[in-house]
């Protein structure tokens, strides 16, 4: 089975780091030209340039706070004026808020909404007219598996993601008609720049090596994920190969997850 985005543009959101940096070197290496969206402008540069390197493709980052639906629709404007169409679209951007029910506020869960929820319709609504007019689209929706199974205290992140979840069955049942697939890859524990920081603050005693080896004895698989791994699997997702599924989320989550 060849897997190849030869003559697509693929834009990721959260793009700079971890899986979004992922996903643009597998995009990238599979013959797409990638374009990354992100906060900070020194990290997607060296993103864009080290993933260029690797794989000879046309990539590029832009500043963009994704929450902020003015930035996000004066960055489109940039990016089909430089890319052309933009095909494929990975809604990736987002953190893990979390807070108790009993005290989570209204700002904290809007907050959540206008970083998870708003931006990533926006972005399928500007790619829609180029998606309709070529018949061939791809929409990716990045959650957790938290949105099938949410722990305790993990309000408002799972809240947000689980109606992301929804917003990806709607969009999809919507779209099918126009050859416009829309899936969403819910997360599980898989290696980031975010492992550090809970090393950090759960200050182990032990090397991070064996902390992250610890964490990972739970899962099913025995082991955390790697982002190429996951990067592989929204690869598939957003060619060719995958020209008959759509609505589904699916977890790429090593077995953690008690819901499928």
């Amino acid at each position: 089975m060849l897997i190849s985005l030869k003559n697509h543009v693929a834009l990721i959101t959260g793009g700079s780091q971890g899986l979004g940096r992922a996903m643009g070197m597998q995009f990238a290496a599979s013959g797409a030209s990638v374009v990354l969206l992100a906060r900070r402008q020194a990290l997607l540069d060296e993103a864009a340039q080290e993933i260029a390197a690797a794989t000879g493709a046309k990539v590029k980052g832009f500043a963009c706070d994704v929450s902020d639906l003015n930035q996000v629709e004066a960055v489109w404007a940039q990016v089909e004026k430089e890319f052309g169409t933009v095909d494929i679209v990975v809604n990736n951007a987002g953190s893990s808020a979390r807070n108790p029910i009993e005290t989570l506020s209204m700002e904290k869960l809007q907050a959540d909404i206008d970083l998870k929820l708003k931006p990533a319709l926006r972005l399928v609504q500007l790619a829609l007219p180029g998606m309709k007019a070529q018949q061939w689209g791809r929409v990716i929706n990045v959650v957790n598996i938290g949105a099938k199974a949410p722990p305790v205290g993990t309000a408002p992140t799972c809240m947000t993601r689980a109606a992301g979840i929804t917003m990806t069955k709607v969009m999809s049942k919507e779209l099918a008609p126009d050859n416009i697939l829309v899936n969403a890859l819910c997360v599980g524990q898989i290696m980031s720049e975010q492992w550090v920081g809970y090393y950090e603050k759960d200050k182990p005693d032990m090397t991070f090596d064996e902390y992250v080896t610890m964490r990972g004895k739970p899962i099913p698989m025995g082991r955390i994920g790697q982002a190429e791994e996951f990067a592989n699997v929204a690869c598939f997702l957003a060619s060719d190969a995958a020209s008959y599924v759509t609505g589904v989320a699916i977890n790429v989550d090593g077995g953690l997850s008690p819901v499928t």
